[in-house]
Protein backbone atom coordinates (compact mmCIF):
# COMPACT_ATOMS: atom_id res chain seq x y z
CA UNK A 1 0.00 0.00 0.00
CA UNK A 2 2.45 2.27 0.70
CA UNK A 3 4.53 1.71 -2.39
CA UNK A 4 1.63 2.88 -4.42
CA UNK A 5 1.28 5.86 -2.14
CA UNK A 6 4.75 6.66 -2.81
CA UNK A 7 4.41 5.96 -6.98
CA UNK A 8 1.23 8.18 -7.04
CA UNK A 9 3.32 11.09 -5.27
CA UNK A 10 5.76 10.67 -7.52
CA UNK A 11 3.53 10.83 -10.80
CA UNK A 12 2.02 13.74 -9.43
CA UNK A 13 5.28 15.96 -8.83
CA UNK A 14 6.53 15.03 -12.10
CA UNK A 15 3.55 16.16 -14.24
CA UNK A 16 4.08 19.60 -12.14
CA UNK A 17 0.49 19.27 -10.17
CA UNK A 18 0.52 21.69 -7.10
CA UNK A 19 -1.97 23.10 -4.87
CA UNK A 20 -2.99 26.66 -5.60
CA UNK A 21 -1.59 29.42 -3.28
CA UNK A 22 -2.96 32.88 -2.50
CA UNK A 23 -3.01 34.87 -5.37
CA UNK A 24 -1.10 38.10 -5.31
CA UNK A 25 -2.47 40.91 -6.54
CA UNK A 26 -0.04 43.78 -8.27
CA UNK A 27 -1.90 46.36 -5.82
CA UNK A 28 -2.06 46.99 -2.72
CA UNK A 29 -6.26 48.63 -2.38
CA UNK A 30 -8.93 48.26 -4.43
CA UNK A 31 -11.99 49.60 -4.47
CA UNK A 32 -15.31 47.74 -5.81
CA UNK A 33 -18.03 50.05 -7.43
CA UNK A 34 -20.71 47.97 -5.81
CA UNK A 35 -23.11 48.42 -3.01
CA UNK A 36 -22.23 47.72 0.27
CA UNK A 37 -25.27 45.14 0.64
CA UNK A 38 -24.52 42.88 -2.24
CA UNK A 39 -23.86 39.45 -1.89
CA UNK A 40 -21.49 39.40 -5.13
CA UNK A 41 -19.59 42.46 -3.44
CA UNK A 42 -19.09 41.07 -0.16
CA UNK A 43 -17.64 37.17 -2.08
CA UNK A 44 -15.17 39.71 -4.23
CA UNK A 45 -14.04 41.31 -0.72
CA UNK A 46 -13.49 38.22 1.03
CA UNK A 47 -11.32 36.63 -2.13
CA UNK A 48 -9.58 39.82 -2.39
CA UNK A 49 -8.49 39.98 0.99
CA UNK A 50 -8.35 36.30 1.61
CA UNK A 51 -4.23 36.74 1.18
CA UNK A 52 -3.41 38.97 3.31
CA UNK A 53 -1.95 41.84 0.97
CA UNK A 54 -4.68 43.52 -0.64
CA UNK A 55 -7.54 45.57 1.41
CA UNK A 56 -10.69 46.33 0.29
CA UNK A 57 -11.69 50.48 0.59
CA UNK A 58 -14.55 52.31 0.83
CA UNK A 59 -13.49 55.26 -0.76
CA UNK A 60 -12.21 55.38 -4.14
CA UNK A 61 -9.94 58.09 -3.42
CA UNK A 62 -7.66 55.48 -0.93
CA UNK A 63 -7.81 53.23 -3.63
CA UNK A 64 -4.88 51.71 -5.97
CA UNK A 65 -7.38 50.31 -7.96
CA UNK A 66 -10.76 50.47 -8.88
CA UNK A 67 -13.13 47.57 -9.63
CA UNK A 68 -16.15 48.78 -11.96
CA UNK A 69 -18.87 46.34 -12.09
CA UNK A 70 -21.23 47.17 -15.72
CA UNK A 71 -22.82 44.71 -15.58
CA UNK A 72 -23.63 41.52 -13.76
CA UNK A 73 -26.95 39.65 -15.37
CA UNK A 74 -28.73 36.55 -14.93
CA UNK A 75 -30.74 34.49 -16.97
CA UNK A 76 -33.17 31.59 -17.27
CA UNK A 77 -32.78 30.35 -21.01
CA UNK A 78 -35.21 27.32 -22.47
CA UNK A 79 -33.07 24.52 -23.91
CA UNK A 80 -35.51 21.71 -24.71
CA UNK A 81 -39.05 21.35 -24.34
CA UNK A 82 -41.34 17.87 -23.67
CA UNK A 83 -43.25 15.78 -26.42
CA UNK A 84 -45.99 17.78 -24.63
CA UNK A 85 -44.62 21.15 -25.03
CA UNK A 86 -43.45 21.48 -21.50
CA UNK A 87 -39.85 22.53 -20.36
CA UNK A 88 -37.40 19.87 -20.21
CA UNK A 89 -34.27 21.72 -19.77
CA UNK A 90 -33.16 25.12 -18.39
CA UNK A 91 -29.95 27.09 -19.19
CA UNK A 92 -28.60 29.08 -16.85
CA UNK A 93 -26.17 31.56 -17.50
CA UNK A 94 -24.41 34.65 -15.56
CA UNK A 95 -22.75 38.01 -17.50
CA UNK A 96 -20.05 39.67 -15.26
CA UNK A 97 -18.60 42.18 -17.08
CA UNK A 98 -16.35 45.02 -15.37
CA UNK A 99 -12.50 46.22 -15.82
CA UNK A 100 -9.94 47.71 -13.45
CA UNK A 101 -8.72 51.21 -13.80
CA UNK A 102 -6.31 53.37 -11.41
CA UNK A 103 -7.95 56.98 -9.90
CA UNK A 104 -6.58 58.42 -13.79
CA UNK A 105 -8.76 55.98 -15.71
CA UNK A 106 -5.81 53.79 -16.78
CA UNK A 107 -6.13 50.48 -17.16
CA UNK A 108 -4.86 47.41 -15.34
CA UNK A 109 -7.90 45.86 -17.10
CA UNK A 110 -9.56 46.80 -19.97
CA UNK A 111 -12.89 45.87 -20.26
CA UNK A 112 -13.67 42.22 -19.49
CA UNK A 113 -16.82 40.02 -19.85
CA UNK A 114 -16.97 36.87 -18.35
CA UNK A 115 -19.92 34.43 -18.96
CA UNK A 116 -20.93 31.72 -16.90
CA UNK A 117 -23.44 28.75 -17.88
CA UNK A 118 -25.01 25.45 -16.05
CA UNK A 119 -27.96 23.00 -17.71
CA UNK A 120 -30.39 21.68 -15.28
CA UNK A 121 -33.11 19.41 -16.09
CA UNK A 122 -36.88 20.26 -15.19
CA UNK A 123 -39.68 17.96 -13.80
CA UNK A 124 -43.33 19.36 -12.95
CA UNK A 125 -43.28 16.65 -10.31
CA UNK A 126 -40.75 17.83 -8.68
CA UNK A 127 -40.52 21.90 -8.79
CA UNK A 128 -39.17 22.15 -4.94
CA UNK A 129 -36.25 20.09 -5.86
CA UNK A 130 -35.32 22.04 -8.49
CA UNK A 131 -35.84 25.31 -7.26
CA UNK A 132 -32.93 23.92 -4.54
CA UNK A 133 -31.33 22.62 -7.12
CA UNK A 134 -31.35 25.76 -9.19
CA UNK A 135 -30.17 28.18 -6.39
CA UNK A 136 -27.11 25.86 -5.30
CA UNK A 137 -26.04 26.23 -9.08
CA UNK A 138 -26.38 29.74 -9.09
CA UNK A 139 -24.42 30.41 -5.68
CA UNK A 140 -21.82 27.86 -7.80
CA UNK A 141 -22.24 30.13 -10.66
CA UNK A 142 -21.06 32.74 -8.54
CA UNK A 143 -17.97 30.72 -7.02
CA UNK A 144 -16.68 30.17 -10.42
CA UNK A 145 -17.11 33.43 -11.09
CA UNK A 146 -15.01 35.01 -8.04
CA UNK A 147 -12.59 32.80 -9.14
CA UNK A 148 -12.24 33.48 -12.42
CA UNK A 149 -12.11 37.17 -11.37
CA UNK A 150 -9.52 36.89 -8.64
CA UNK A 151 -7.31 34.96 -11.29
CA UNK A 152 -7.50 37.70 -13.91
CA UNK A 153 -6.99 40.73 -11.70
CA UNK A 154 -3.57 38.32 -10.74
CA UNK A 155 -2.44 38.71 -14.02
CA UNK A 156 -3.61 42.73 -14.30
CA UNK A 157 -0.49 44.43 -15.54
CA UNK A 158 -0.07 47.88 -13.70
CA UNK A 159 -0.84 50.69 -16.20
CA UNK A 160 2.32 52.69 -17.67
CA UNK A 161 2.62 56.30 -16.78
CA UNK A 162 3.26 58.14 -19.72
CA UNK A 163 5.62 61.15 -19.08
CA UNK A 164 5.34 64.22 -21.04
CA UNK A 165 8.10 65.73 -22.40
Amino acid sequence: MRRWIVIASVFLAACGFQLRGAISLPFSTLYITLPETSDIRAAIKRGVEANGETRVVDNPKEAEAILTVLGDVPEKKILSYSAAGRVREYQLVRTFTFRVHDTAGRDFLPLNTMKITRDISFNDSQVLAKESEEALLQRDMQTDLIRQLLRRLAAAKAPTVVKDE
